[in-house]
């Protein structure tokens, strides 16, 4: 009788076991090792610290090197045994910027050391995973696609880590790399080897390929593939938005959640303003050049003319044999000293339509719903835009000092810094009219943000009326950078994925004085997102009121102390 009991017992215990390892996705009883269709991956129990399981740096790409690069991603290739997936894979090849990692591919001193110079690598096409530690399966997916004027970021920048918007919104978190600035679109059909038609979006198609690595994969991690909300901010949001036209993206995500992104070209916007999208002959320009300066550079012409004419009479075999043969941290920094910057989705007529705004006008794009984020203050991150406006850029430090500056800021000690120590004498002070600062900048982002926005999501809602949209107000930083940035460009991302810690501006942001307004706002977005991705309606009782569809947008605010939320 005991002995039967025992086994009884037993078999109750191995069958709970099991039942749990099958739940989530579960691979064996690890649950941090999961299959792919390419092979195992084992990657890290966190429960006990953040609650969840996460994924690190696996492939969804063959790496875009020598005859693969300027080609549409690769299927990677499978593996054996288990792939270590417990830390992140590289950086795209990409020209140091201040949201860009460094040297070591994290966020540390060396950003404001390589500010100019090559940091990456070309075999970057990894995506990471983040799920809570439970054992639900069919989890919505979010698919975040990182920003960076699509000439730089990573998705090892401390802000995009996934665990505590996983565990919050009780959602499979996935951010991917993308080949970023002249890598990642160029418009050079001589490059072309496929039978299709040629497109030089090939950041685009690494988004798809991520896209098909979820629709295939995700399922073993617990996610539902019938249910991915495509997220991206700034670059990354017009990303998303250009795949919301693509017909390669058919199928593949089922909400969409840009933030601080349109996809307007200049014949959709009135005169004077600035553009999100800029036409595919301005791109071909681009090309051109950047190959004549090339040859120039190599010596093989005397002049500029003569690098012009010699690079037209070479052969698509030529071409494209040159290009790939080339260093591309050459060809990086030979875009950047030339003057030849510029990024962003070619509306080629083959991944993204000629004019995107006008297929939505027409029905012609995957009508999903739709959740829109932008900021206050949007203009205040690119204080050296107000030369555009025929003064001087808006700050008079470089950017190494003003890395310097925010790493060794205290935002708990009495102020030691001021606006004056920032900003150009010109627009001090911040508040005086018209000429101040704060007007400059309203200004400004009354010529650049707003009017892709308006324009992006005043045409969605003649299509559909799920369309939804927040403005996000908190500017709690402590001084002088509340002056500084205020509700700028890219201030909502921690509060959307709740990381407050270390990161390029966390010590400029995130005091003592301001957690607990701050820490109570992040949980009511993040509660919206969770809402949006399960079920396509950003509503939640924590509101406090009805989030209505746009043209009204919901501002998400804070005190020192506690949120300040209203519809406008």
């Amino acid at each position: 009788m005991i002995d039967s009991r025992w086994r009884l017992q037993w078999l109750g215990a191995a069958v709970s076991v099991l039942a749990m390892a099958g739940c989530g996705g579960g691979s064996g009883l690890v649950p941090e090792l999961r299959e792919t269709a390419y092979g195992k991956v084992r990657g890290v129990d966190d429960s006990h610290v953040t609650g969840t399981y996460a994924w690190k740096g696996i492939p969804f790409a063959q790496p875009p090197v020598g005859e693969l690069r300027w080609q549409p991603p690769v299927t990677p290739a499978a593996w054996s045994g288990e792939r270590d997936a417990t830390r992140f894979g590289h950086a795209c090849l990409q020209m140091g910027r201040l949201y860009g990692p460094g040297a070591n591919n994290r966020f540390d001193n060396t950003i404001g050391e390589t500010l100019g110079t090559p940091v990456g690598n070309e075999d970057c096409l990894t995506l990471n995973i983040w799920r809570p530690a439970n054992t639900q399966d069919n989890l919505p997916v979010l698919l975040f696609l990182h920003g960076g004027s699509a000439i730089s970021g990573y998705t090892a920048d401390p802000v995009y880590d996934g665990a505590a918007l996983a565990r919050k919104a009780n959602a499979v978190v996935v951010t991917a790399n993308y080949r970023l600035d002249v890598l990642g679109f160029l418009q050079m059909p001589q490059l072309h080897t496929g039978t299709g038609p040629y497109t030089g979006n090939y950041a685009l198609l690494d988004n798809v390929q991520a896209l098909q690595f979820i629709k295939r994969n995700i399922g073993n991690f617990g996610g539902n593939a019938g249910n991915v909300t495509l997220m991206g901010q700034s670059a990354g949001a017009i990303n998303a938005l250009a795949l919301l036209t693509a017909p390669q993206a058919a199928g593949l995500f089922h909400k969409i959640l840009p933030i601080s992104g349109g996809i307007s070209l200049p014949s959709n916007l009135p005169a004077g303003t600035i553009p999100t999208l800029n036409p595919a002959s301005k791109y071909a320009a681009q090309s051109g050049a950047l190959l004549a300066a090339l040859a120039l550079a190599d010596g093989l012409a005397p002049d500029g003319a003569a690098a012009a004419a010699l690079v037209a009479g070479w052969t698509p075999a030529q071409t494209a044999t040159y290009l790939r043969g080339k260093d591309a941290r050459v060809v990086l920094q030979t875009v950047l000293q030339k003057g030849l910057t510029g990024s962003g989705p070619i509306p080629d007529g083959v991944v993204v339509p000629a004019n995107p705004v006008g297929d939505i006008a027409a029905g012609r794009y995957h009508k999903v719903p739709v959740l829109s984020g932008y900021t206050a203050d949007e203009a205040k991150l690119f204080a050296p835009f107000l030369a555009l406006l025929g003064g001087k850029p808006g700050m008079k430090i470089t950017d190494a000092e003003r890395f310097a500056m925010t790493q060794n800021f205290n935002p708990d000690a009495p102020a030691s810094l001021m606006v004056a120590d920032i900003l150009d004498p010109s627009y001090l002070p911040v508040t005086t009219p018209a000429t101040g600062y704060n007007a400059r900048m309203k200004l400004l982002g009354s010529l650049f943000i707003d009017p892709s926005r308006d324009n992006l999501l005043d045409t969605l809602r003649t299509q559909q009326s799920n369309v939804w949209s927040y403005q996000f107000d908190w500017a709690q930083q402590p001084a002088p950078w509340a002056d500084v940035y205020g509700a700028a460009h890219g201030f909502d991302l921690p509060f959307v994925f709740g990381n407050f810690g270390p990161s390029l501006l966390a010590k400029a942001a995130n005091s003592t004085a301001n957690q607990p307004g701050r820490l109570a706002l992040s949980g009511v977005m993040m509660d919206s997102v969770r809402a949006f991705v399960h079920t396509g309606n950003p509503n939640h009782v924590g509101l406090g009121q009805e989030w209505q569809p746009w043209p009204r947008k919901f501002i998400f605010d804070a005190d020192l102390k506690a949120t300040r939320l209203s519809i406008q």
